[in-house]
């Protein structure tokens, strides 16, 4: 998995949407993230809050494959937090 850079800028944007996918299973979290970037208008940052394992092998990729723009992934006590912005 490709991990982006966490830059000053990047960091410090506040998403517009938060979309918590604990406990949610692949492939509905990469499902359930899409749908909710398809409701935000274009420019929009999405924090998206992903398991360990599969969800965060998968859904950053996948999401990147389906012409979103990932910003951020970063480690948190014991999930992991992706920014994703609409393009």
């Amino acid at each position: 998995m490709t991990q982006p850079i966490v830059t000053a800028q990047n960091f410090a944007q506040q998403p517009e949407n938060s979309l918590d996918l604990r406990g949610t299973p692949c492939p509905l979290n990469f499902v359930r993230t899409k749908l909710q970037l398809e409701r935000m208008a274009a420019g929009s940052l999405l924090e998206v809050w992903l398991d360990a394992g599969e969800p965060i092998e998968q859904v950053p990729d996948s999401l990147t494959m389906a012409g979103y723009q990932v910003e951020q992934v970063r480690p948190a006590s014991d999930y992991f937090v992706v920014q994703v912005r609409k393009p």
